[in-house]
């Protein structure tokens, strides 16, 4: 059983910068690409960030320059670093990833930015 556990999120000032983690279990994730999105209120959950089992890396345009996804084999978690948030960051983060034919997410974690 694939389970993600998102953490990180919470209240923060324009400006201010969070890191948020993603606890991946039931599988062997290194060998997956994952992949962080977001949803904001009213709106269509988005592509945020892609973290591929080579290592490599891509992100939307709104969050190029601000927002960093890595990840650390050895301890498990994906990573997102998130700096100078803007209010339009606003929104529930999620961690997915895509096994075969089969999408696992998270429970999602809530950053508010605040003008």
């Amino acid at each position: 059983q694939v389970q993600l556990v998102e953490s990180g999120g919470g209240l923060v000032r324009a400006g201010g910068s969070l890191r948020l983690s993603c606890a991946a279990s039931g599988i062997i994730f290194s060998i997956y690409a994952m992949d962080w999105y977001r949803q904001a209120p009213g709106k269509q959950r988005e592509l945020v960030a892609t973290f591929r089992s080579v290592g490599s890396t891509n992100y939307a345009d709104s969050v190029k320059g601000r927002f960093a996804i890595s990840r650390d084999n050895a301890k498990n978690p994906l990573y997102l670093q998130i700096n100078s948030l803007k209010p339009e960051d606003t929104g529930v983060y999620y961690c997915h990833i895509k096994v075969g034919q089969d999408n696992y997410w998270g429970q999602g974690t809530q950053v508010t930015v605040s003008s």
